[in-house]
């Protein structure tokens, strides 16, 4: 089952762009917004997967607010090229590459950069290797953060497996309820999109898995991925919001992984899955427009989004409540 541009949902607002690739791959994306700042959403990293499945709430919003939104599909997923010189042999170090790529592709020298799950270790991995392009990271409930910080293991809370797909919407379905905590936000349109995509995109998913499970064995290939003495020390300005109820990655893991980023500004919002900005999009959207446009969040939108009590705020991330006079 072939994936076209035509069987991609239709958000008002949103449009859909390819670009060339120097490697000759061509890159499909979605984006929001004429002028201003660019910004690039990865999205996460289950089959069916892509930047419009991911972002179709926040591009739209963004991109009325003065910023160019772009969420392209990245190799394996979505519209992707599916041809094999294209695959995401490299698993993590391709979709850097393709970041890199992509960016250069659009001429964008310096971005704001995002990413939700798999995206979001992504975009940390694209972070520390080029700090000087990524003004500002924002990063949603990944799981990969807990090995890549070398977090022992032992002390990790076991979550829900996500139920394979089996090639079908039914099966896109069951993996839809273990991300998604808003479950009216799962069209059937969402589903059928999801399944066409996971179906042209299966060899090349594949491909990447096959490298990121050697990988994470390999003690060559591990230094790779290796995030530790690396994200931890950045000072690029960062948060990272993590869902109360993911059931993917239990929210005690998170609480290891800020111990582990002491840069980082995290939020733990409620109802909220392992997808947030689909479960609790109006208030994702104040948190990522707020940050990107201000530089910090503020003093509302925070407590509203659950800013971690578990360690003092970081002031230059987080609006300070004024002082009571006395």
């Amino acid at each position: 089952m072939a994936l076209t541009q035509e069987s991609l949902m239709d958000v008002p607002g949103v449009r859909s762009g390819w670009v060339q690739l120097r490697s000759g791959a061509q890159a499909h994306y979605s984006a929001s917004g004429d002028s201003g700042p660019a910004l690039v959403l990865l999205h996460g990293g289950i089959p069916g997967s892509s930047g419009m499945a991911g972002w179709r709430f926040m591009l739209p919003f963004l991109g009325e607010r003065g910023f160019r939104v772009f969420a392209p599909d990245r190799p394996g997923f979505g519209l992707a090229d599916t041809r094999p010189e294209h695959w995401p042999r490299r698993g993590w170090m391709s979709w850097v590459e393709f970041v890199e790529e992509f960016a250069n592709a659009l001429c964008l020298d310096e971005f704001f950069l995002a990413g939700n799950s798999n995206g979001a270790q992504s975009a940390a991995y694209y972070t520390v290797n080029h700090p000087e392009r990524v003004p500002r990271l924002a990063l949603i409930a990944t799981g990969g953060f807990s090995s890549s910080l070398g977090i022992d293991s032992g002390l990790l809370k076991r979550g829900m497996r996500i139920p394979p797909f089996e090639g079908t919407k039914e099966s896109m379905g069951a993996a839809m309820e273990s991300i998604i905590y808003r479950k009216e936000a799962v069209s059937d349109q969402l589903l059928e999109m999801r399944t066409r995509s996971a179906l042209a995109q299966q060899e090349s998913f594949a491909a990447a898995g096959a490298w990121n499970r050697r990988a994470a064995e390999d003690p060559n290939l591990k230094q790779l991925l290796n995030l530790k003495g690396r994200l931890d020390v950045l000072t690029t300005p960062a948060i990272y919001l993590f869902g109360k109820q993911d059931v993917l990655n239990p929210v005690e893991n998170a609480y290891l992984q800020e111990d582990a980023l002491p840069n980082i500004q995290l939020f733990y919002p409620e109802e909220c899955g392992h997808q947030g900005q689909t479960d609790q999009p109006e208030m994702f959207n104040q948190v990522f427009f707020e940050f990107f446009h201000d530089g910090r969040v503020s003093r509302k939108t925070a407590d509203w989004a659950g800013v971690s009590r578990r360690r003092p705020e970081i002031p230059s991330l987080v609006e300070q409540a004024a002082a009571v006079p006395a």
